[in-house]
């Protein structure tokens, strides 16, 4: 009979720096073949040009575990705090506003 392997326990350390976080109004996903690219930036009001503040490079298995984590965590955030309102549409990139982009191409 074969026993289940038990489940790793990973201890994580955060830096006081680190801890402090970054704050982002603005994400950039593109891709190729073997990784995804997020880049956070923040856009101020009033100005053309946005400031990537972060870079995460991912795996497109850990890109899919990431999905699965944010999808899984808005749902137990709905549940506790009701749901999360999107205003003014799809989300747009610089040139219309505020919010997250898809530098991949559209499937239209």
């Amino acid at each position: 009979m074969q026993q289940e392997p038990k489940p790793q326990q990973i201890n994580v350390q955060l830096d006081e720096k680190v801890a402090e976080g970054i704050y982002s109004n603005l994400a950039l996903v593109a891709h190729s073949p073997a990784e995804f690219f997020i880049d956070f930036a923040r856009m101020v009001p009033g100005t053309a040009k946005a400031s990537v503040h972060a870079r995460i490079i991912m795996t497109p298995a850990h890109m899919k575990f990431l999905l699965s984590a944010l999808k899984e965590n808005i749902e137990r955030f709905e549940k506790q705090f009701g749901e999360i309102k999107l205003h003014g549409g799809p989300p747009q990139g610089p040139a219309g506003g505020f919010g997250f982009r898809s530098d991949a191409p559209s499937e239209k």
